[in-house]
């Protein structure tokens, strides 16, 4: 089965209408992880190259709402899109080039954080999901870093 089958075959179990563009943009989201959107435009471009900026804006919006793509925000930077989903997993930013990779859950299941009350409770909220950024710096802007320093 082609990725575009499968693509259309989320939709369908997502109760979104399958159109070309919904198709393009998600897999620009597979193809391109923690892409910008200016990113998946220009991919879903590559499929579709009359789509505008408002119908990728809004199958973003639509495919966040769903559950099919995880938008994420690293202080200071763009929204970023995902296909990971629903594992609740982290991820560790460059501090230098921007870089964002995925980092595993390192307790349990969702929201693997538990507030200080110790019940899952916080403020009267129940939390379901926990977001955790690592900052720090790639293994490329680390050796440039350190070649700077030695010299």
């Amino acid at each position: 089965m082609g990725a575009s089958v499968e693509f259309q075959r989320l939709l369908r179990e997502a109760a979104l209408r399958v159109t070309r563009p919904r198709v393009a943009v998600l897999g620009a989201v597979y193809a391109n992880p923690h892409a910008d959107t200016e990113t998946i435009t220009r991919a879903t471009r590559a499929q579709v190259p009359d789509v505008s900026h408002q119908t990728v804006y809004d199958a973003l919006s639509a495919l966040t709402a769903v559950g099919l793509v995880r938008r994420i925000q690293p202080a200071g930077s763009v929204a970023r899109y995902e296909s990971r989903v629903g594992d609740n997993h982290h991820h560790v930013v460059c501090r230098s080039c921007g870089a964002v990779a995925d980092v595993d859950c390192a307790v349990g299941e969702a929201p693997c954080l538990v507030p200080a009350d110790g019940d899952g409770h916080l403020e009267g909220f129940t939390v379901d999901e926990a977001e955790v950024i690592y900052w720090g710096y790639c293994p490329d802007c680390s050796k440039v870093s350190q070649a700077r320093s030695e010299s």
